[in-house]
């Protein structure tokens, strides 16, 4: 997915394909210079491609190939080649020319490799056509006055559109349904082609918009029951690529097993299963894993279809760090060819680990550095620098006797501290006393101000307040506010 976005055309669409602009630069027999500085996987994932790509449906099927030729060498031949393949049925020239030029790189010799002029000269002068007829008679259904007829063609235009590439164009056509919906399930329906589009090219505020607007259209249980799914599965989308891990877990947590196969256009279930799993582990505690992730009746469902994202969750639970993380290491290939994981799996996995050390560290007093690197599988030497980047960190309250090799936590004064607290709440008790004090005063000196038993009007007040009418409580407030 794109990392720089355009401008929006009409509150949702970037001027351009944004999710594509990576396949652009490769225009030379060298690596595209997107991918070059983006990281790249030379090792073959546990999936397998043609078993991986069925799941999905729509335009995700080419995002994914297209973003996984881009990002893994062993598999880049593959995955372009079956793209073209997609592509060309999908009438596509501009994503077409990109998989092409990208192929050269890794199989120049390649039949798929040489640009199909015919075909492109050919598919472009039917998409033209096609275009023309549907703006005609979308024109025809403008001058006859009908809602529903100047719906669908709207509709059919917006399809047309997508399926050949042109987003932009795509989002304006189905923005401008929004006009002519007669019923609560076409504005829904409008509303999650929007999301869709917005999605493929990664205008996640757009895609936040659009969830808000279906959340105001659900009118009955079964649109809650049909939609709620899938604007979950969008709204964690969008907090994931925010970096707000915690809200994107609980989203996709939430999400009923009962969508299925229905929102494949954007995430299959096991995806939920990875995104919802991976989020937790770097946002929650372990009394949050449990009630909220290994607990949860909904999400149960999903982690069976991910068997070792539920182990890993379990591991961290039950305190075995060594084994999540050894867990979560072995698929971190895979997630770096997921287009929505791979920019923040460093991150999940860093935070992950952060937690595993401060939870480990916890329950002791002194530990040697070769206990820590036998629990967390990595060298003492290793361990020694990922402490000491913790501790300057603030992340983890402890020393280190490079001497003894031993990891000690800072006394802490309790004394000072319980002494401390039992000032602050005495002061907080005399305070509050004082005040009392003078209020009984106040009022026993017969200088309460008691508010009117009638309101004043626009005449004059008691007290030459005129006709703010203020009472004894008011005034004292004003008076004194929080203090003596």
């Amino acid at each position: 997915m794109a990392d720089q976005f355009s401008m929006l055309d009409e509150g949702g669409a970037s001027s351009g394909n944004a999710q594509y602009d990576d396949f652009d630069q490769n225009l030379s027999g060298q690596q595209p210079a997107a991918a070059a500085a983006a990281i790249m996987v030379s090792d073959l994932p546990r999936f397998d491609l043609e078993q991986y790509i069925a799941n999905y449906a729509g335009r995700m099927k080419t995002t994914r190939l297209m973003f996984i030729g881009n990002h893994c060498p062993p598999l880049a031949t593959e995955a372009l080649k079956t793209a073209i393949g997609i592509i060309k049925n999908d009438k596509d020239v501009r994503l077409y020319r990109q998989a092409v030029q990208t192929l050269q790189v890794y199989a120049p010799n390649d039949a798929d490799a040489k640009l199909d002029e015919d075909w492109i000269e050919r598919t472009t002068r039917e998409v033209k056509q096609k275009t023309d007829r549907l703006e005609a008679e979308l024109k025809s259904y403008k001058n006859n006055m009908i809602k529903e007829s100047i719906r669908i063609g709207h509709k059919d235009l917006g399809d047309h559109f997508y399926t050949t590439g042109d987003l932009p164009s795509a989002y304006r056509a189905y923005s401008r349904m929004r006009d002519y919906c007669t019923s609560n399930k076409q504005m829904l329906d409008m509303t999650l082609s929007c999301i869709l589009i917005c999605i493929d090219q990664a205008q996640y505020n757009s895609v936040q918009t659009n969830v808000a607007k279906i959340r105001n259209h659900i009118r009955s249980d079964d649109d809650l029951k049909v939609h709620e799914p899938k604007i979950n599965i969008a709204s964690g989308i969008a907090l994931l690529a925010a970096g707000n891990y915690l809200e994107a877990a609980r989203k996709f947590i939430d999400t009923n097993p009962s969508v299925g196969t229905d929102y494949n256009a954007v995430a299959t279930m096991n995806d939920i299963a990875v995104y919802g799993g991976l989020t937790a582990l770097a946002s929650m505690d372990r009394n949050m894993l449990k009630t909220e992730v290994l607990e949860s009746s909904t999400f149960r469902t999903f982690l069976e279809l991910e068997p070792h994202i539920r182990r890993a969750v379990a591991a961290f639970h039950s305190a075995r760090y060594g084994e999540c993380l050894s867990i979560l290491e072995a698929y971190r290939n895979d997630y770096y060819l997921d287009p929505f994981l791979q920019k923040h799996i460093d991150r999940i996995y860093e935070a992950v680990r952060t937690k595993s050390i401060v939870q480990y560290f916890i329950p002791y007093s002194c530990v040697t550095l070769d206990a820590m690197s036998t629990a967390f599988g990595v060298p003492a030497e290793e361990m020694e620098k990922e402490l000491v980047r913790l501790i300057e960190g603030g992340k983890l309250n402890a020393r280190i006797d490079t001497q003894n090799r031993l990891v000690t936590s800072k006394e802490t004064q309790l004394r000072v501290e319980v002494h401390r607290g039992t000032l602050a709440m005495a002061e907080e008790y005399e305070r509050a006393a004082r005040l009392r004090m003078l209020q009984i005063n106040v009022a026993r000196s017969g200088l309460e101000i008691r508010a009117p038993k009638q309101g004043l009007g626009g005449g004059a007040g008691m007290g030459g307040m005129g006709g703010m009418g203020l009472g004894g409580r008011e005034l004292r407030s004003m008076m004194f506010g929080n203090g003596v």
